[in-house]
């Protein structure tokens, strides 16, 4: 026999994540889309100027609008894309003519490579010395880990690579200054990017640690002489890290806006570089291509965090069916 209500609520959460990303997929297009229409200048006078390299004439330009669509008005500008895009379609770059979707599909491993790498690297970093402050509360151990976690959070993105290369790359020659493609080029770029998030992480797990800790199934295993160890690692952690799973999550988004920043300064060929190379150049169909990507990203992780809940603690999935 089936368990229809089950199938129904499988059913409903699978819609309802689907219509989530949906919705943020449109809203993002459409506001990055106008936000685009309404910037000041003109991008075929940019654009043609480059290309030819003198003074574009007032038929070269409405020539170069009436090619790529710029001289209908925006909702039609903005419809006729989005039918595109729901064909797999995202456009041509203005300059090389290149298809959009070939430029995000060479550029967004890169960044998910540096993504998941600093994700890794803040994790290290931040569980144990979480856990750590939380287990030595109001000790040495807590406070040096408390100001370790404000300098990650406070030190900017840029500041920090390049004080990186200065010492590891141009001082002491250990890594690359920048590109991409060994595992050398990536350990910078991860520890700057990294470095934030471990901050914030690690005081999250301190005070999820701490809060669980001091819950009454805690006082009641250690009033039975259960070993402290266990108590920490095996009941008060496994509660903990729901909220921690909750927020390295919602870092990615930090992460995928940090990569634009530190992909610059490593001069990494991810999306990072390739959106701002594109909004200098004023290459609208890439620059709405990347917010497109980067912010269905952000939802689809968002997801898969929801289901990591399920996973950590399945009692969270027949708490919302009861």
């Amino acid at each position: 026999m089936f368990d229809n209500w089950g199938i129904s609520g499988t059913l409903y959460g699978g819609l309802s994540r689907l219509w989530s990303v949906t919705v943020v997929a449109f809203g993002a297009s459409l506001l990055t889309y106008g936000l685009i229409y309404l910037t000041p200048g003109d991008p075929a006078h940019t654009i043609l100027a480059q290309q030819l390299r003198r003074e574009p004439t007032a038929a070269e330009m409405a020539a170069f609008r009436a090619d790529q669509g710029l001289d209908e008005p925006f909702v039609q500008q903005y419809l006729s894309w989005l039918v595109n895009v729901a064909h797999g379609d995202f456009g041509s770059s203005y300059y090389s003519s290149e298809s959009v979707r070939e430029l995000l599909a060479l550029h967004l491993p890169n960044t998910a490579e540096l993504a998941i790498a600093a994700i890794v690297v803040a994790v290290v970093i931040a569980i144990p010395l979480g856990i750590l402050s939380a287990v030595h509360y109001d000790t040495w151990i807590d406070h040096t880990a408390q100001v370790g976690a404000l300098l990650g959070v406070s030190i900017p993105n840029f500041w920090l690579g390049y004080l990186l290369i200065l010492v590891f790359s141009l001082g002491l020659g250990l890594t690359p200054v920048s590109g991409s493609g060994t595992v050398g080029h990536l350990i910078l770029p991860a520890i700057t990017l990294g470095t934030a998030m471990a901050g914030i992480i690690t005081r999250i797990v301190r005070t999820s640690v701490l809060d669980e800790l001091g819950k009454d199934y805690v006082v009641v295993a250690r009033s039975k002489g259960v070993r402290e160890r266990l108590v920490v690692y095996k009941h008060a952690l496994r509660n903990a890290f729901i909220p921690v799973v909750t927020i390295i999550g919602l870092q990615f988004g930090f992460v995928l806006n940090g990569a634009v920043v530190v992909e610059v300064v490593f001069q990494r060929p991810g999306l990072g570089t390739l959106l701002v190379d594109a909004v200098f150049a004023r290459n609208y169909p890439v620059v709405q291509g990347v917010v497109l990507v980067t912010a269905v990203l952000f939802v689809l992780i968002n997801q898969l965090v929801d289901l990591a809940y399920v996973a950590i603690d399945p009692q969270i999935e027949r708490g919302v069916r009861s």
